[in-house]
């Protein structure tokens, strides 16, 4: 793979909404922008993921739309927002509104879901990961439909689309008929490698492989690995942080090498 990437080197956080009240997860946001972030992502989630399971949380939604009135510059999303929570014409809405509350920031990160504690809890359909992954496979034209109809339309002409998983016999295959993003958790080689499958479903659809943005969450052991993550494709890389405190010292590290690069 070349080294010279098709899309600029780009830093971004998860801000994760919980253990924390709504001031300190605003708080964390302006923190982020002010250290220069390029997106601020957080989870859709409806129970913390970590820690105290009866813990404070927030939902994604609505947190976008503040956050969308509290930042100025970065982009924003979900990452990624569970398909089955919001009917899809519904949250190809709330994404456009949101888009036009941010000036254009917004990025539309969506999933097949995967939370079984979340569907019981909230009286959704859990199903198997089969049946989620047909539900996206179903809902994603219904999206950029609805997208296509809504006036006015997003700020720029076309939300962009996240889609998160690396599932190679369906999921890549829906990334490459949909997504201008793909996020994956995984070490340098293995993303290579689901990306490179990724290009493979380009090319059967004859889409530019160029056009879809490699982006990877990172823990903190994989920091010392952002060159290896880059040499392979990945331009992306977005670290969590979680409350109460919101300790951004790795996610300085991560943008202290972004701009060495």
């Amino acid at each position: 793979m070349s080294n010279q990437p098709a899309h600029p080197v780009r830093v971004s956080v998860q801000i994760k909404p919980q253990h924390a009240s709504y001031q300190q997860f605003r708080e964390a946001a302006r923190r982020a922008e002010a250290l220069g972030v390029d997106v601020i992502f957080t989870w859709d989630h409806f129970l913390p993921l970590s820690g105290d399971a009866n813990g404070s949380h927030f939902e994604c939604y609505t947190l976008l739309a503040a956050l969308a009135e509290a930042t100025e510059r970065p982009k924003l999303g979900a990452l990624v927002a569970s398909n089955s929570y919001r009917n899809p014409h519904l949250l190809a809405d709330m994404s456009r509104t949101i888009d036009h509350i941010s000036g254009g920031r917004f990025i539309l990160g969506i999933g097949s879901g995967w939370a079984e504690r979340d569907y019981f809890a909230y009286e959704y359909e859990f199903g198997t990961a089969a049946s989620r992954l047909k539900g996206l496979d179903r809902d994603m034209p219904k999206i950029m439909e609805r997208l296509g109809k809504l006036n006015p339309g997003p700020v720029n002409g076309k939300l962009p689309i996240l889609i998160g998983g690396g599932g190679e016999k369906v999921t890549l295959r829906i990334v490459a008929q949909h997504a201008d993003m793909w996020n994956i958790i995984a070490s340098p080689d293995d993303a290579a490698r689901k990306s490179a499958i990724l290009d493979d479903w380009c090319r059967k659809i004859d889409r530019d492989p160029s056009e879809i943005e490699r982006t990877a969450m990172v823990n903190p052991q994989r920091i010392g690995k952002a060159d290896d993550y880059v040499d392979k494709g990945i331009t992306h890389l977005i670290i969590g942080i979680d409350g109460p405190d919101y300790d951004t010292s790795n996610l300085e590290k991560l943008i202290a090498w972004r701009d060495r690069r």
